[in-house]
């Protein structure tokens, strides 16, 4: 069985719920850290799938990755390998596929609500779900790439995540948190939090509140979206 592609572009950007997902579905996974120095492998179909993690970077910097990642992914769509991309990597797919990456409407940083674009989205994507809470943590967003279907909006940036041809999906937030890296990101990235929480971003102290039961209900919303993604794995 091939394995999924994970690709992490910085330390700490780890896979969390969607590498736990992999692992009870036995589903084999490959990480590839890009941060490391590892490279961007030619061809996507040496993969039954590619996932993407976060970073704190922009797909705009003149990193060495980005165009080999950018060419890896349009490989992937032409071969249909499913895609899914987490905050930064929802970025990057759309950004390899012709949408504008650059400054978001609003920054969002802590446990933020989103809403299914229409009943189809969230009973095919979402478990039923029209409207669930998940973490953010993003200065930057993307329009939508050439024919893709926005699923996920909400009133500060209205493309929270889309899918394309029905197998690749992109998201501007991270349902793949865990209690584990929300309190790696609050250690590590902590000064960028306000000291008072604002209608889009939140200090430490209230993303940290009711932590466990916040990503247990996350973790289900995950579970739903990785299930409908996986069905198109190759091998």
């Amino acid at each position: 069985m091939k394995p999924v592609a994970i690709f992490r572009f910085s330390p700490g950007d780890e896979p969390g719920r969607f590498a736990q997902w992999l692992d009870a579905h036995r589903r084999p996974w490959k990480l590839i850290a890009l941060h490391a120095g590892e490279a961007v492998p030619a061809r996507a179909d040496e993969f039954a799938g590619i996932g993407m993690m976060g970073g704190p970077m922009s797909v705009n910097d003149p990193l060495p990755w980005v165009a080999p990642m950018e060419a890896l992914l349009r490989d992937a769509v032409d071969r249909n390998v499913p895609v899914i991309g987490h905050c930064l990597g929802g970025q990057l797919l759309a950004k390899s596929l012709g949408a504008r990456v650059g400054k978001a409407q609003t920054p969002e940083i802590g446990w933020i609500d989103v809403d299914a674009s229409d009943p189809a989205a969230a009973e095919e994507w979402f478990g039923g779900r029209d409207r669930f809470t998940t973490f953010e943590w993003h200065y930057e967003s993307f329009t939508l790439p050439p024919g893709a279907h926005r699923v996920l909006t909400n009133g500060f940036n209205e493309n929270q995540a889309y899918v394309i041809d029905g197998r690749h999906v992109g998201f501007q937030g991270h349902i793949e948190m865990t209690a584990d890296i929300a309190r790696s990101w609050i250690a590590l990235s902590g000064d960028e939090l306000p000291d008072r929480p604002t209608p889009s971003t939140q200090p430490a102290s209230e993303i940290l509140r009711d932590l466990d039961t916040r990503v247990g209900s996350l973790n289900a919303v995950a579970d739903a979206v990785y299930g409908r993604w996986a069905r198109n794995l190759a091998g």
